[in-house]
Order: C-alpha cells, then structure tokens, then sequence
C-alpha cells in the first residue's frame, strides 16, 4: 500500500487560502504549488479566497493545527465517539426474521441530544416515537399499553461514560416519579385486570434501576447506539460480548474489525463477531444458564457497520445484524438499521 503525503482538507465558511496556510506555518504560494502538484487537472487552484473550491490538498508532515483533522479524519479519537449519534432524529428499522414464519417489522423514531456534565462524562436524553408494526399503527389492547408505559417514562436520561458505555440513569427517582404522575391516567384509559397486572408489573420493573437499565442495555439497538469507543483503534481480532436476546445474558464473541474508505466524504467501519462460548439455545431464550453441560451449543454472528462522514466522523447510517443458528438451521435474524432524519 502506498503510503500518501497529504490528505484532503474539506474547506469550510470562512476558509482562505491564507488562514489555512497560516495554521499550517506555510505560505499561500506554498500552498497553492503542493496542492496543483498532487490535484486533478481541472481541481487545481489559483485564487487566494478557495471561491468554488471543495476540497484543498494538505501536506501531512506539518504538526499544526490542520494536522490534527487529518489524525481525526484517519484516527477517530476517543473524545469524537460518544458523539457520534447524539443529536436530532433518526429512523429506525428493525426486522426479525424466523424460518416459516412471517417476518416481523417495527419501525420508530428516535431522538438523541446530548450535553457534556464534565470531561469523563456526558448526558443523553433519549425517547421514541411513530411506532409501527409491519407499516400499521399498532391498535391491539395490549400493545397499546406497552407502548403508553414506555412513553410515560420519557425522555429518559443516560450517563455516558467517556468509553462510549452506558454508565447508568442520570436520575432513576425522576423516571418513578414521571411514572407515578401518569399512573393514573393509564389507570382509568387501560381498564380491566389483565391490563391492571401489567401495569403494576411496569412499575415493579422500573422500581428495580439495575433491572430497568439491563432492559435498555441488552437491546439491540442500544448496543448499536453506544459502541465502545476502543472498537475503532482496533487492529487485531479481540474478545467482546454482546446480547442476542434482551433481558437475557451476553454471549462472548470474538470481533473482527475492517475499515473502508468509500469517497472523499464517506467512511465505513465493519464488525464482525462469532459467539465463542458455550450455550444452548434455551439458556440464551431463558437468560439462564443450566448447571448441566448443553447436550448442543448454538452458533451466533453479529455483524455491524457504520457510515461515518469522512470529516467528522459522525454517523451517517449504522446496521447491525444479529443471526442465531441451531442444530445448524437459521433459528432467527434480527436486522436493525438506523438512519439520520432528514427534516
């Protein structure tokens, strides 16, 4: 592989050829030549204000400001990764798919705002809305009252650690609380006993903080949310665990990790990982594991893969897809996809 001396710098407002050479310790003539003596004919640049000008080619070897966006651009840092989909709306696909049986497809909005508490620590604001079963609004009794439960909780409030892992509830009493103002409403809205126990099962739930928390964390979705932020300075195959069931127990799995640049402004990081340890299939369902030695271990894979912008690093798109086999016949896929909401 060819080792390249520059790197391309995407010009933003107020970028001229100066500035960008002043940060650099070079001249604006310096510049201009480095960069018409590696661009394409018709990139070459001969004005000083970059008028129509989308990308400027930049010298690596210059430890300057300017430098650093290529170690970002090339070396996503820790400090960039907690970010990575923390503000606005995304789109949200899941599918489950099962041998004969039809698959079953939920889609939602999310929305994730983030601020930083300090250095170590920030906090995200996450909640979910426009939930579809199979392109319907859900209108079964008891699929609407799942879904108000959820909602009377929102928006929840994470503690993200500086590794890109959930640390916990910023304030679990906030979220009993919400639940014990609404309760009454459900109440009066969700008549009748069966619908009364479940209620009461919502609340004994959300009481217990560490179970409430293992029930986001062992999502799918979640997992795909909050990587850990080292998964992208890996370079060698590593030990990772994941959840293939929620409110089950995860299963460790050795990871693999590729990267692709696509363009000029996309890259794509790809996760690969193969269940390791032995398992049943019923211990993974049952999120307990027996005593005895399973008489037939399961297989399971999960795949990742995000769409980052090439300067930033934000995410663009993320898919993740979790395949269980048993008995060596496709017990189950989980595909899940997440998409930025245009607006």
């Amino acid at each position: 592989m060819i080792e390249m001396d520059f790197f391309p710098y995407k010009i933003r407002n107020g970028d001229t050829l100066y500035s960008i050479a002043s940060r650099l310790g070079i001249t604006e003539e310096e510049l201009m030549r480095f960069h018409n003596a590696h661009c394409e004919k018709m990139e070459k640049v001969w004005f000083t204000n970059l008028h129509g000008v989308k990308h400027l080619l930049i010298p690596v070897h210059y430890n300057r400001e300017i430098q650093g966006v290529a170690e970002k651009h090339n070396n996503p840092s820790s400090s960039q990764l907690p970010y990575l989909f923390f503000a606005g709306e995304y789109k949200v696909q899941e599918v489950f798919e099962y041998p004969q049986k039809p698959s079953l497809t939920i889609e939602y909005t999310i929305s994730l705002n983030s601020k930083e508490k300090n250095e170590n620590v920030q906090i995200i604001t996450f909640s979910r809305k426009d939930v579809k079963t199979n392109g319907e609004v859900p209108e079964d009794k008891i699929s609407m009252l799942t879904l108000a439960c959820m909602e009377s909780i929102q928006p929840v409030d994470f503690i993200l650690h500086h590794n890109g892992a959930i640390a916990g509830f910023q304030d679990h009493k906030t979220i009993k609380h919400r639940f014990n103002e609404k309760r009454k409403d459900l109440d009066d809205y969700f008549t009748g006993e069966t619908n009364r126990n479940y209620i009461d099962l919502f609340q004994e739930s959300i009481a217990d903080e560490n179970f409430l928390l293992q029930q986001f964390r062992s999502t799918l979705l979640f997992q795909t949310l909050f990587p850990t932020i080292d998964w992208f300075q890996k370079n060698t195959p590593w030990n990772e665990s994941f959840y293939f069931f929620q409110n089950s127990f995860p299963a460790k799995c050795k990871m693999e990790a590729g990267h692709h640049v696509k363009n000029i402004d996309l890259k794509e990081i790809n996760f690969v990982g193969k269940i390791i340890e032995a398992c049943s299939l019923q211990e993974l369902k049952r999120g307990i594991r027996f005593h005895e030695t399973a008489e037939e271990n399961v297989s399971g894979e999960i795949r990742l893969q995000y769409t980052t912008d090439g300067e930033h690093n934000n995410i663009i798109q993320a898919e993740a897809l979790l395949i269980l086999w048993h008995q060596e016949v496709v017990y189950q896929k989980h595909h899940l996809t997440i998409t930025q909401k245009i607006i």
